[in-house]
């Protein structure tokens, strides 16, 4: 039991690492300069509410099957 709590806590810092890159990359990049006006903010706003989103609903499940698990 040890080790499959070891396995999830890795396989968990992948996931998350994953995730926080497809946050931050297009962040970076706009805090660089590479943005192209009004529109190509709103998208970019848009989206990344999206994988906000989409990063907290993530880590939700995998904190509940965490929780399943260990019961």
């Amino acid at each position: 039991m040890k080790d499959v709590k070891n396995v999830l806590r890795v396989v968990g810092m992948i996931l998350l690492g994953v995730f926080v890159f497809a946050v931050a990359a297009p962040l970076v990049l706009k805090l660089a300069g590479f943005t192209f006006g009004l529109i190509t903010d709103l998208i970019f706003l848009a989206i990344f509410l999206i994988k906000v989103a989409v990063v907290l609903a993530v880590g939700y499940l995998i904190l509940v099957g965490i929780r399943a698990l260990l019961r």
